[in-house]
């Protein structure tokens, strides 16, 4: 029996990760009042509601009341003594990305008002979201995402991921496009021989055989790749023992498309051969 917790920024594509699971098989609810959240769980595990409530899915935002919001921790803890799986996914994006959607959508903001801006009412959100988003199983960050790649993510790391262990994903950026929000550990790797600078392999990738044998050729490229790969190897069992359902790790270059992508690539295929549950995904390149 498995509930997930859907919460977020607004704007964020909280509704939107709901109506996949929703499609997915789950039984979703939206804008649940917080202090039902138990009562919801304990209803899950009632002999008559064992076959309609295997999967589920709620809805909680700053709709709820705002203390009942700062009880979330102390709610979480009623429904693991019901012995009931909860994960909570909490999605963010940066306010440049809010405010555009809600310009461009004319939306109201759950929390504006004639005395405060749109601005101030997402600042003020995620202060108000902060019990939620501190106790999130897993955060994703969807500045860079549009509605066809969460639907994917959510699948993915949500509806796919059944066992117990750790999922990890390794995810390629650029850092012109900014940092991911929702990683756990940020590597840079800049300061690597640059196939852009190579007139024949700009215009290709990581993942083209080319940009891999240049990169394959140098040696500190490798001695990167060594590295990174023993620090994850000594880390990520302090994740699992912690019992972190998710990890992110991300790799970024300057524009996310040679460098990064290669050495996610590297990382994500010596991982799988160990474990499952390994993923990657390739920000700039999406």
């Amino acid at each position: 029996m498995k509930l997930v917790v859907i919460s977020g920024l607004s704007g964020s594509g909280k509704s939107i990760a709901l109506e996949s699971l929703e499609d997915f098989g789950f039984y979703c609810i939206d804008n649940l009042p917080i202090a039902l959240l138990p009562v919801f769980a304990s209803q899950m595990v009632s002999d008559t509601s064992k076959r309609f409530y295997n999967r589920a899915a709620v809805g909680i935002d700053a709709r709820n009341h705002h203390e009942d919001l700062q009880y979330f921790p102390e709610l979480l803890r009623e429904i693991a003594a019901a012995g009931i799986e909860c994960e909570v996914v909490f999605l963010v994006a940066n306010n440049e990305t809010l405010l555009k959607r809600f310009s461009e959508t004319r939306r109201k903001h759950p929390l504006t008002r004639q005395d405060v801006s749109l601005a101030e009412a997402i600042r003020v959100e995620r202060r108000l979201l902060a019990p939620i988003s501190e106790h999130a199983s897993l955060q994703i960050d969807t500045s860079s995402t549009n509605v066809h790649q969460l639907r994917e993510l959510i699948r993915e790391r949500v509806v796919k991921h059944q066992s117990q262990s750790l999922s990890l994903l390794f995810l390629s950026f650029g850092y012109k496009h900014g940092v991911p929000a929702d990683a756990d550990f940020v590597f840079d790797v800049r300061c690597l021989p640059n196939p852009n600078w190579v007139a024949n392999l700009r215009p290709l990738t990581g993942m083209d055989a080319p940009v891999r044998q240049f990169l394959d050729q140098q040696p500190r490229f490798v001695k990167m790749h060594e590295d990174l790969r023993a620090f994850l190897e000594d880390w990520i069992p302090c994740f699992e023992s912690e019992n972190r359902t998710y990890m992110t790790t991300a790799i970024g270059c300057t524009g996310g498309q040679h460098r990064s992508v290669y050495m996610v690539e590297l990382m994500a295929d010596y991982f799988r051969s160990q474990r499952e549950n390994v993923l990657s995904r390739h920000r700039e390149l999406s």
